[in-house]
Parts: C-alpha cells; sequence; structure tokens
C-alpha cells in the first residue's frame, strides 16, 4: 500500500458510516415522541382508557400509598392529619411508543392535563393540599408499553369517627377512604396493587398514639347514579398509657391517699380536718374539669370518667366522715357531762334532819341515797325509765332491802360470747374514735378493692376489643 493512503481510507469510512462517529441526542428523542403520541390528532385526555386487552371493559387503576408522617390526631375534633405519597397506574394503549432498543425507559411529564386522569378523590377529607416547594411535587411516567404512573405529595386531614368508652384504655381505628367521583363500576375500577399496596415510614412516631397495623379493603358505594369504585385503608392506632398514668391516676390516687390523713387526725382539730377535706375535694374536681376540657361532650361513660367519678366520691366522703365524726363527738361530749352530773348527784350526801321549805322551792328525792333537787328532775325521769327498762329486759325484779328506805334494781348481765372485732373496739371508748378507726381500714379497703375491679374489667375490654 502507497504511504498517505491509510488516513484516505480512514476519511471515507467515516463518511459512508457517520452514525458510528456522532452519538444521537435521546432528549430530542424523547420530545419527538411525545409530539407524536400526545399531539392533537393522535391523543386525546377527555377520553378514558380501553379495558383490558383493548375491551370496552373499565378501566383500571392500580393504586399505593406511602405513608409518610401522621402528625396529629385529635380527640377533640375526631380528625388526623396524614401527609403520603400517593401513587396510581394504569394502563393506556394509545401512548405506546418505540423505546429504541431499550434506551427509553420512560417518558415524564409534570403537567398531569395532558394525560387522562382517574378522578379520585378522598371521602373523608376535611382539608387537603399539594407540595409545591421548589417545584410541584408530582410526575406523570409514560412507559413504553402504554402503562401510565402517576405520583404526588399530598397532605389530608381526615375524619376520624372515635369510640372513646375505653379512654384512655381504648383502640382507635382511622380511615382513609378513595373513590371515585364521576365514573361508574362500568368505566372505571380501582384496585389495590399487588403486594405491597400501603407502605409506612419506618420512623414514624406519635406523641401520644402507636401504629399497631393497618388493613386494606374494598368499600364499594351505590348511589342514584350508579355504584362507584371504592378503596379504603384502616390504620389501628393504641392511645399510649404512659402518659395519662402518670399525669391522671397517680395524682387522682395521691389525693385520695392525702383526703385519709385526717382519719389520724386528732377529732378537735376541727380547723386541720376541714381545711384538708376541702382542699382536696377542691382540687380533685379541677382535675376532674381539666380532664374533661380536653374531651368532647359524649353522652356515653367513658373509663375515665368512671375513675375520676370514684376517687371524688372517695373525697368527698372523707370530708363526710369528719361531720359524722364531730356529731358523734359533741354527743358523747354530752353523755360524758350527764353521767358526770349523776355522778354528783349520787355521792351527794343525805341530811334527815333536813326539812323542805314552805314555800316548796326545793324538793327532794331519795334514791339508793342520792339527794337530787327538783331543778334536776328530767335527769332523774331518765335515768329512773332507762333502770326500768333495763329491769324488764333481763327480767329481774325490783328488790327492796329491809332497813334501806330506797329501791335497788340489781342488773346481771348475760355472759356473752367473746367477738374480736367488739373487744377490740372496746379499747376505744368513745363513738367519734371508733368512727376514726373503722374509716382507717373501710376507706383503703373498698378503694383497693375498686382499683382491682376497674382495672381488671377495662383491661380485659381492651384485649377483646383489639382482637
Amino acid at each position: 500500500m502507497w504511504p498517505g493512503t491509510l488516513p484516505l481510507v480512514v476519511l471515507l469510512t467515516a463518511l459512508l458510516h457517520p452514525s458510528r462517529s456522532i452519538k444521537p441526542n435521546f432528549r430530542e428523542v424523547e420530545k419527538r415522541v411525545l409530539d407524536e403520541i400526545l399531539g392533537p390528532g393522535s391523543y386525546d385526555a377527555r377520553i378514558r382508557p380501553s379495558g383490558e386487552n383493548g375491551t370496552d371493559g373499565p378501566a383500571v387503576v392500580h393504586v399505593n400509598i406511602f405513608v409518610r408522617s401522621i402528625s396529629k390526631i385529635d380527640d377533640v375534633t375526631m380528625e388526623y392529619s396524614v401527609q403520603l405519597t400517593f401513587r396510581e397506574q394504569w394502563l393506556d394503549e394509545r401512548l405506546r411508543f418505540d423505546d429504541h432498543d431499550g434506551r427509553l425507559k420512560y417518558l415524564t411529564l409534570t403537567e398531569a392535563n395532558r394525560v387522562w386522569m382517574p378522578d379520585l378523590f378522598f371521602s373523608n377529607e376535611k382539608e387537603g393540599h399539594f407540595h409545591n416547594i421548589i417545584m410541584p411535587n408530582v410526575y406523570i411516567r409514560i412507559f413504553p408499553y402504554g402503562s401510565v404512573l402517576y405520583s404526588i405529595r399530598i397532605s389530608l386531614t381526615l375524619s376520624c369517627p372515635m369510640d372513646l368508652k375505653l379512654y384512655p384504655l381504648d383502640r382507635q381505628i382511622c380511615s382513609l377512604r378513595m373513590a371515585s367521583y364521576g365514573w361508574t363500576t362500568d368505566d372505571l375500577v380501582f384496585l389495590w396493587k399487588d403486594g405491597d399496596p400501603v407502605q409506612v415510614v419506618k420512623n414514624l412516631h406519635l406523641p401520644r398514639f402507636t401504629l399497631e397495623k393497618f388493613l386494606t379493603d374494598y368499600c364499594n358505594s351505590k348511589t342514584n347514579t350508579g355504584e362507584y369504585s371504592c378503596l379504603k385503608v384502616d390504620l389501628l392506632f393504641k392511645r399510649e398509657f404512659s402518659y395519662y398514668l402518670i399525669q391522671i391516676y397517680i395524682p387522682c390516687c395521691m389525693l385520695v391517699i392525702v383526703s385519709w390523713v385526717s382519719f389520724w387526725l386528732d377529732q378537735s382539730a376541727v380547723p386541720a380536718r376541714v381545711s384538708l377535706g376541702v382542699t382536696t375535694l377542691l382540687t380533685m374536681a379541677t382535675q376532674t374539669s381539666g380532664i374533661n376540657a380536653s374531651l368532647p361532650p359524649v353522652s356515653y361513660t367513658k373509663a375515665i370518667d368512671v375513675w375520676t367519678g370514684v376517687c371524688l366520691t372517695f373525697v368527698f366522703g372523707a370530708l363526710l366522715e369528719f361531720a359524722l365524726v364531730n356529731y358523734a363527738s359533741r354527743s358523747d361530749m354530752h353523755r360524758e357531762n350527764m353521767k358526770k352530773k349523776f355522778r354528783e348527784m349520787e355521792t351527794s350526801s343525805i341530811d334527815p334532819g333536813a326539812e323542805p321549805e314552805p314555800d316548796g322551792a326545793t324538793t327532794f328525792a331519795m334514791v339508793r341515797g342520792t339527794e337530787v333537787h327538783a331543778d334536776d328532775s328530767e335527769s332523774l325521769s331518765l335515768l329512773l325509765r332507762s333502770r326500768l327498762t333495763l329491769c324488764r329486759v333481763f327480767q329481774k325484779p325490783l328488790v327492796g332491802h329491809e332497813g334501806d328506805s330506797m329501791t335497788q334494781c340489781e342488773v346481771h348481765m348475760k355472759q356473752r360470747p367473746k367477738n374480736c372485732c367488739r373487744s377490740w373496739l372496746s379499747k376505744f371508748p368513745t363513738r367519734s374514735k371508733r368512727i376514726d378507726v373503722i374509716s382507717r381500714i373501710t376507706f383503703p379497703l373498698v378503694f383497693a378493692l375498686f382499683n382491682l375491679a376497674y382495672w381488671s374489667t377495662y383491661l380485659f375490654r381492651e384485649e377483646a376489643e383489639g382482637e
């Protein structure tokens, strides 16, 4: 070969095969493909796609969602806020294109009005908005075989009717419902995507709830205009009990126990016992009002209402117990004064030579050597009646002794079997002291039984409803 002929051969080869030296611009290819498949003469976004295998059946749309966060679950308004990535996928054979030997995997659009879109809406939505920072968080992907994937990030505030009978030991089910607004099941059907239709972010944290599980289901609805396809996902939330244990249950128990301190104070310490009872009662009432203020006014009784109501009853009962003790103390004091006065009357000496005064101002009655003035006639009458009653009860006659001008009633008490409770109470001579001692045992015992019944009842009901 002559010298200098090799460069000429290379140049002729490059001129005859230009595709090997110049790479095509696939962005230009995408533009050309989009213009071809979405041109005004080839595609109309107002017409829905055909059914499966090109039939006239309904268009099938597969749905899946990714829950990014759940920011709030409100008991008062009965709603919850969620942010999710919502995806729909369907087949539109009018959008088929050549993938250029696999080099065009899909085409991307950011304008949803360029292609036909399912008219899906969230039926239990209260508020909602799209995310446009920095650009609208939405895209549409068109695959070579005509499949369309629509993805968008949205934030929703959804209604969540709650049953608060077991509050705060309850579980709540909040639903997310998606349905077609205008297309009936003859034209459009929604299906959950096979495999994993609902995904939840791993580090999902809620302040007062725990997401236990979620279930997907169908909820087709029939109206006067036809049957409409509907999808739903049920989110099962369990309320965190530790917050309420620290903020409500333990403080209420402490208030009830503090109200029992008055049982150990002296019955004569009226200011201390009254102030303690009134303070605990007002504090318990304030606690109950604060709890009810954070909940909606429902017509049924909640578990927290039973707890606060019984605790308030115990505190009020401790205050009433002091009123009873105070009354019994005054009664004991009156009785003690009567006994002391009667002893003084019995031990007073008798003057046999004394003659009654002519004006009758002073009259003497002699009973067992007791000198009783006329001014004490009522006390004497009461004493005689009580002695006669005892004599009748124990069938012991009034026995007169020779040489004695008085009448005696010998009462012989029958021997009764020993009773440990009665013998123990006999150590406390006054009724007021006995009431305090009995209250020290009765109040804690009844409160412990109430706790046993309360926790066993509501915890078992919680487990039953959780299943």
